[in-house]
């Protein structure tokens, strides 16, 4: 059972460097969700005790007792559906009523970063999405163990290619004009790739099945990326000047390790979101491109994060070399249901408790700005990976969520970043695609 994590761990991700104590392994429940809250509070208030100390040697900014209360008693509401108390209007929406864990979660969360990827793309073409879905739930018919699974995968491929004979026309119908025949190739390339799977099923070969699925399923992602037309809304006129990604970028990042019997390096593969996160994904890629990061030590590693980002020296972000002053960004955050983010807000700040991040913390190896808890517009450089799925941050259910700006995921060896330890050196973060989509890049200004 994974350990219930102390509050500041789950609200302060800018903190790189504070060393931490861990509370016992446990559930909340009903029985005990006060005990805990009494324990968590206590931590805060003897923190905030020691809070200028921890400024100057650590750099970091920690919870009030008061704000630390409010957080957990958020976790323990979202957690247990307790009621929980109210607090200022003056910082927050007036007595706000927390959603039902229910209502949060709407079918089983999706995990998968390819997925996740693929639903949060800005388009609204069902018949798609209705040759998508089945495919995707492959993944769990593939839970069944032994060759029964094969019955539930035939039924997830019937199910797709149905809809694609019957919604063919309407998918060529949603395609950009000027990606119209490289989408209607990829259709092609996706019937063909269902016929082998088919043959896949009836041979019983169940090995075969998810490398199939893998192919399919980027098929239908690239349909639906040709069905986006141009960049879908306009960033706010303060934020448009910076480096700004209007699409998605990939990037690989080599890391070398110590004290690994088994490799001295890995790389992950990485896709930024611009759709979802322009600011934030154009902000990170500029600095990619400036070699921010390259020889860049690990700074945190505790199960529960990977953290980068924070220079030598004083300085805790990038210093942008025209001003030199720190460039800072504003938080960014898009909702389900919105055509474009918030900016400079959490949704617990803007009262929107029922709604569903776009880009949430559910997939290993979500990536995010680290920031100060109460400086929303304070991300620089600072980054973050998540590991964890504990009891605050559950898919789906996730205090993560609508706090920090996600801007990516790790989609190929995500599952190393585990191993990842403080010291271990990033070797490169080289772009593979996506850079013509970065606009006003100030990498090409100044070095």
């Amino acid at each position: 059972m994974a350990a219930i994590i102390p509050c500041h761990y789950c609200s302060s991700m800018a903190i790189s460097k504070l060393p931490r104590s861990h509370i016992p392994s446990g559930n909340i429940n009903h029985v005990n969700a006060a005990w805990w809250g009494r324990q968590l509070s206590l931590r805060c208030s003897l923190k905030a005790s020691q809070k200028a100390q921890f400024r100057n040697k650590l750099k970091v900014k920690l919870f009030s007792l008061k704000e630390c209360a409010i957080s957990v008693a958020l976790a323990v509401g979202l957690l247990t559906g307790m009621p929980f108390v109210d607090w200022s209007p003056n910082a927050y929406a007036a007595n706000p009523a927390m959603p039902d864990l229910s209502v949060l979660i709407s079918g089983p969360p999706i995990k998968d970063p390819g997925a996740l990827l693929r639903y949060a793309l800005p388009i609204d073409n069902k018949a798609i999405r209705e040759v998508q879905k089945p495919l995707e739930d492959i993944t769990d018919s593939l839970k069944v163990t032994g060759v029964k699974a094969l019955d539930s995968v035939e039924r997830n491929l019937r199910q797709s290619s149905q809809a694609l004979k019957q919604g063919k026309s309407l998918i060529i119908s949603g395609l950009a004009e000027s990606k119209k025949d490289h989408g209607v190739e990829l259709l092609g390339k996706l019937e063909t790739g269902m016929d082998e799977l088919q043959q896949i099923v009836v041979d019983r070969n169940r090995d075969a099945v998810a490398p199939k699925q893998k192919e399919l399923l980027s098929y239908v992602g690239s349909v639906e990326e040709d069905m986006v037309d141009g960049f879908p809304y306009e960033v706010p006129e303060e934020y448009q000047s910076m480096p700004l990604l209007k699409g998605r970028a990939t990037v690989d990042m080599k890391v070398k390790v110590k004290d690994n019997p088994n490799t001295d390096e890995f790389m992950f593969r990485i896709v930024l979101d611009g759709y979802n996160a322009p600011v934030t994904a154009g902000n990170f890629l500029d600095l990619v491109q400036r070699h921010f990061y390259d020889g860049m030590e690990i700074q945190r590693a505790d199960g529960f994060v990977v953290q980068t980002g924070d220079p030598e020296g004083p300085a805790e972000g990038f210093i942008d070399p025209s001003t030199e002053k720190t460039r800072t960004i504003p938080l960014e955050i898009m909702v389900n249901g919105e055509k474009s983010p918030f900016y400079g807000a959490t949704l617990e700040e803007l009262g929107l408790y029922k709604a569903q991040t776009r880009l949430p913390f559910n997939a290993f190896g979500t990536m995010a700005m680290a920031r100060d808890e109460f400086e929303n517009n304070s991300a620089s450089s600072q980054v973050f990976w998540l590991l964890k799925e504990s009891e605050l941050t559950p898919s789906n259910a996730n205090i993560l969520d609508g706090r920090y700006a996600v801007f990516g995921y790790v989609t190929e060896n995500e599952d190393y970043l585990a191993d990842l330890k403080v010291g271990d050196v990033i070797e490169s973060i080289q772009v593979v695609s996506g850079l013509d989509n970065l606009v006003n890049p100030s990498y090409k200004i100044a070095r």
